[in-house]
């Protein structure tokens, strides 16, 4: 999970997407980064149970969150849920693979 930029808040234990602070404090966002999320993270999503989440897999890497749909791993309606809690974060390139 990725914290939001303008949210520095640590991430709470056995936290979900998203998850509200303490009571009486601003709501802390996180994200859940489509790229490198693991199937368990990725269930946290609404509407996403283990087979929605082995297409994500299969279907990485993502340059963005809309990828969802137009590689067909998921029907707008349940993207459209989905589409505030999730981040496509670039892959990173291995040192020595340039």
């Amino acid at each position: 999970m990725i914290a939001a930029p303008a949210m520095a808040a640590a991430a709470p234990s056995g936290g979900s997407a998203p998850t509200a602070a303490r009571a009486g404090s601003a709501p802390a966002q996180y994200y859940v980064d489509l790229n490198s999320a693991s199937r368990k993270e990725l269930m946290t999503l609404p509407g996403i149970g283990a087979t929605e989440a082995a297409r994500i897999i299969a279907h990485r890497p993502y340059l963005t969150k809309t990828d969802l749909v137009t590689k067909n791993v998921l029907p707008i309606g349940p993207y459209l849920s989905l589409k505030p809690l999730v981040v496509a974060m670039p892959a990173t390139v291995a040192k020595g693979k340039r």
